[in-house]
């Protein structure tokens, strides 16, 4: 049975970027090693693409980051730098949610799961990461 879902909303420091997504109150967040997501403390949940939306004219203050395969999109805020969401190598069709970032108020449980982006295709391969951003039925 699958998780009841809330609308979480949230975005960058300066709220120049703001989103919704639905998503459970409880979810499962990947703490990546990676080289990007280490040094910025990236810690987030992958939604289905289509269960993310960027409200009003948040577009205009993003910019993105890419390196290595450039797979992964990250964005930032133009204004403030935070990252408060991105496109990840390992679900391109999804969207990762830096959990610090929601709103307070909406979720309810957080569980940390390592990524060792370190070692990523072996991590994919083991974590179980890629079903994350797949529609349940």
């Amino acid at each position: 049975m699958e998780a009841e879902k809330v609308v979480h909303t949230g975005g960058c420091h300066c709220k120049s970027v703001r989103w919704r997504v639905l998503a459970p109150s409880s979810v499962e967040v990947w703490d990546c090693n990676c080289s990007n997501c280490y040094m910025r403390a990236n810690t987030h949940f992958i939604v289905p693409a289509g269960k993310f939306e960027l409200l009003g004219n948040s577009a205009e203050f993003l910019t993105t980051y890419t390196f290595g395969s450039h797979t992964a999109k990250h964005t930032f805020c133009k204004v403030c730098g935070i990252t408060s969401f991105y496109y990840p190598r390992s679900n391109p069709d999804g969207v990762a949610v830096s959990f610090r970032c929601v709103d307070s108020g909406t979720l309810t449980h957080v569980e940390i799961k390592h990524f060792d982006g370190k070692n990523w295709e072996r991590s994919y391969n083991e974590s179980g990461i890629s079903s994350r951003s797949k529609e349940q039925k």
